[in-house]
């Protein structure tokens, strides 16, 4: 579909790949409790992810249609927080993934918390109200349907990308915590990444 670029799949690939608490949460689960634990809390994780699409959708689509001053408020809001974690990815000197032992939970418990510490993370919440908007075609009048497609892939996305690290990290723990240029690596790329979507959401203009 037209609100579906290659660029929003690319982009969103890259920050997927961000070590972050979903990241660390699904590594943990799997190392701790085995490659299914690490699958189950990914999927967790997605469904989190689901929510916050829907707050977009339902709430972010009346707000893009509102006045000019609220326009031009929220997508300054929302290019500094882009723009803050760019800065703070590239700048960080020693990216560690600090993976210790969780308690041995059930499977279900694990779907749960991988949905909840994303749906109740606010900063989740702003990443969506200052990512997504800037892939939505703003000459048509479905603007809320976009931000839900939009919203269902990165999900998609997300799901497809860390339930397979879940499955295989238990394997690679001991490569991956040997080798902290990896992430350094990742980091700084998604750190540019962050920064030029940033200045790019700062630079859009109300039609």
């Amino acid at each position: 579909m037209e609100a579906i670029s290659l660029i929003f799949i690319i982009t969103s690939i890259l920050i997927i790949l961000t070590p972050g608490q979903d990241m660390i949460l699904v590594m943990s689960r799997s190392i701790s409790q085995g490659q299914k634990a690490g699958v189950i809390t990914a999927l967790g994780v997605c469904f989190g992810l689901l929510g916050h699409t829907l707050l977009a959708t339902f709430g972010l689509g009346a707000l893009l249609m509102t006045s000019e001053f609220l326009f031009d408020l929220i997508k300054l809001i929302g290019a500094s927080y882009l723009i803050y974690i760019g800065y703070q990815l590239l700048s960080s000197k020693n990216p560690k993934l600090t993976m210790k032992d969780l308690p041995k939970t059930s499977y279900k418990k694990m779907f749960l918390q991988g949905a909840l510490t994303n749906i109740m993370n606010p900063k989740i919440a702003i990443f969506y109200f200052s990512y997504l908007p800037q892939f939505v075609n703003s000459d048509t009048n479905n603007q809320a349907l976009q931000l839900l497609i939009l919203g269902l892939t990165y999900a998609i996305l997300t799901f497809f990308i860390k339930a397979p690290i879940g499955f295989i990290s238990g394997l690679l723990s001991i490569w991956i915590k040997s080798r902290p240029s990896v992430l350094s690596y990742m980091n700084k790329t998604s750190g540019i990444v962050f920064i030029v979507l940033g200045l790019k959401l700062a630079s859009e203009q109300k039609n």
